[in-house]
């Protein structure tokens, strides 16, 4: 059975999010958007696991169900910030755990260490290492997948504050490290130009921090399992049996992909970051060095490399963002969720994006629609890449027939303003 799962999500009680990020929300945009698994977010947070435990029911599959039947894992993020081997360390690393008991464990033992209940992220001052020992100390079952591993301020090779190698990283512990969850500034061929990363598997998930579903599911990673199960789903992740592909969105359109500085509206390819020594031409600071600079930095293999038994891949864009781009208007207005509902209705935005052939999608759509939906299947759309925090910008014909840019406008939409699509 194919599982579509996006398990990096948060809930209403981390700092950025949306105050309707709740379980309710976040089933039925899963559901529209074609995920059938998705994690919990947050379980450290206080008020979040009573909602859970009372909301959600486990059973012997590790998998929980909500009263309608949808399937969640329990699942956080915990942020180290610490310091190694002389230097500043941010490191986000995603947890996986089997059961409530387990999460009780972990909650007891990060209690510890410091305060749970002020963000649904919590942040602690020691670093991977211990946080690994702690939770096999707990149990086995659990998981940790180190977060969006190239963003330059959170993670394990960002340019900020990370790591050239796993290993210098979880030294001892890389042995408990299976999976790597690449971020959406970056693609699995982008990380296969290393060969340190060759074992492991690469995932990918939202990291959402709203249902909306250009966020909830933009990255998903597909499993095909015999049973939905924690131990299978583990499993596949740590022996690559079961890990069918991936969903990635274009990594130009992640928010670190280029090198640049925000303020002064410099972005620079590496080649060119690399003539100013990572310092911004316009106001003499230094750069955000970006993903793809610092892949090349530590790549050892040519650009277009394959390794054997690589794991697929498909990038598509969501298509919120694609109705927008057309119609020039934001991706939350009336008029873009309007179309969206028309499009998604009696079927599901990955079967849309991914599977209904031209001739179908003309049917529900206008031609032109249909004709961007096919192109983002195809790769046959330009994204201008983002940087320093900016997200990348699709590039579509215009009505002239020249290149028009959508510049996408960023504000939280009300929830009674879309639900009356649903």
């Amino acid at each position: 059975m194919n599982i579509i799962s996006d398990l990096h999500i948060h809930s209403k009680h981390s700092r950025a999010t949306s105050k309707n990020l709740d379980l309710e929300n976040l089933e039925k945009y899963a559901r529209i958007k074609g995920v059938n698994l998705l994690g919990t977010g947050d379980f450290t947070h206080p008020i979040w696991i009573k909602e859970l435990k009372a909301k959600l029911t486990e059973d012997e599959t590790g998998i929980l169900k909500s009263s309608s039947g949808f399937n969640f894992l329990l699942q956080t993020e915990i942020s180290n910030i610490y310091s190694q081997d002389g230097k500043g360390r941010r490191i986000h690393n995603i947890i996986l755990a089997p059961n409530f008991d387990v999460v009780d464990q972990i909650i007891e033992a990060l209690g510890k260490k410091g305060r749970l209940d002020y963000d649904g992220r919590p942040i602690f001052g020691f670093g991977c290492v211990e946080l690994v020992e702690m939770m096999k100390l707990i149990s086995q079952d659990i998981e940790i997948i180190p977060a969006h591993i190239w963003t330059p301020w959170f993670s394990l090779f960002g340019s900020m504050s990370g790591f050239d190698t796993v290993e210098e990283c979880f030294k001892d512990q890389t042995k408990h490290i299976h999976a790597l969850e690449t971020g959406l500034s970056s693609d699995p061929a982008m990380n296969w130009r290393l060969s340190q990363l060759d074992n492991y598997s690469l995932v990918s998930f939202s990291d959402s921090h709203s249902f909306w579903p250009w966020r909830i599911g933009r990255e998903a990673t597909i499993f095909d399992l015999k049973k939905l199960t924690y131990n299978n789903l583990i499993t596949a992740l740590r022996e690559k049996s079961g890990l069918k592909e991936t969903v990635e969105v274009d990594p130009n359109f992640g928010k670190y992909h280029f090198t640049g500085h925000r303020n002064c509206n410099v972005s620079l390819e590496p080649s060119e970051s690399l003539k100013t020594n990572n310092i911004c031409p316009a106001c003499k600071r230094e750069l955000t060095v970006g993903v793809l600079q610092r892949v090349e930095d530590l790549a050892d293999r040519e650009l277009g490399f394959v390794p054997k038994g690589n794991v697929p891949f498909k990038s598509v864009l969501p298509l919120a963002e694609l109705i927008s781009a057309v119609k020039g208007n934001s991706v939350a207005s009336k008029s873009v969720f309007a179309e969206y509902y028309n499009i998604v209705k009696g079927t599901n935005e990955f079967e849309i994006l991914l599977e209904k052939p031209f001739e179908e999608l003309v049917k529900i759509t206008n031609e032109k629609i249909a004709d961007v939906i096919v192109k983002n299947r195809e790769g046959k759309l330009r994204v201008i890449p983002g940087y320093d925090g900016v997200y990348g910008q699709l590039v579509i014909e215009g009505q002239s027939g020249k290149e028009k840019e959508i510049k996408p406008k960023i504000f939280q939409p009300s929830q009674t303003s879309l639900d009356q699509y649903w």
